[in-house]
């Protein structure tokens, strides 16, 4: 049984992201907070808008983590923290706050998890349409 090496999330591949989720965003006419993690967890890019509402800063990287965190898009975990859901107590079991809020997408190359991508500041639809136009323009 062996494993291919997939390569790890870049910074370069971080400033893409953060590029293409960005021009997304203008182009909507929407200012917004990005940021993608690593498969660690650990910061890679970060950018706010001018504009952008403070509290967004927060939302994106939140949205990362949980993305991350789950491997999953954060808008289709929504229904799994409401009331009688699988995973009702999840957003407060955890150190690190988890954010089950649309706008959190995870980056994978060759089918593995390596990372992910969060937007806040736009309504949450908005800011998964965001991301994952960023994690589909990755090459």
């Amino acid at each position: 049984m062996s494993t291919t090496a997939v390569a790890p999330l870049t910074t370069a591949d971080a400033e893409a992201l953060v590029t293409a989720a960005r021009r997304a965003a203008e182009a909507a006419g929407v200012t917004v907070s990005i940021t993608v993690l690593d498969a660690g967890g650990h910061l890679l890019a970060f950018r706010r808008d001018d504009r952008a509402v403070l509290i967004s800063g927060e939302t994106s990287t939140r949205k990362a983590y949980t993305a991350l965190q789950l491997d999953a898009p954060t808008a289709d975990l929504v229904e799994a923290v409401q009331p009688g859901g699988p995973f009702h107590t999840l957003p407060t079991a955890l150190d690190r706050p988890l954010l089950f809020i649309a706008g959190g997408v995870p980056v994978r190359r060759d089918g593995r998890l390596i990372g992910a991508i969060g937007v806040g500041g736009g309504a949450p639809e908005q800011d998964h349409a965001f991301a994952t136009t960023a994690v589909e323009s990755l090459v």
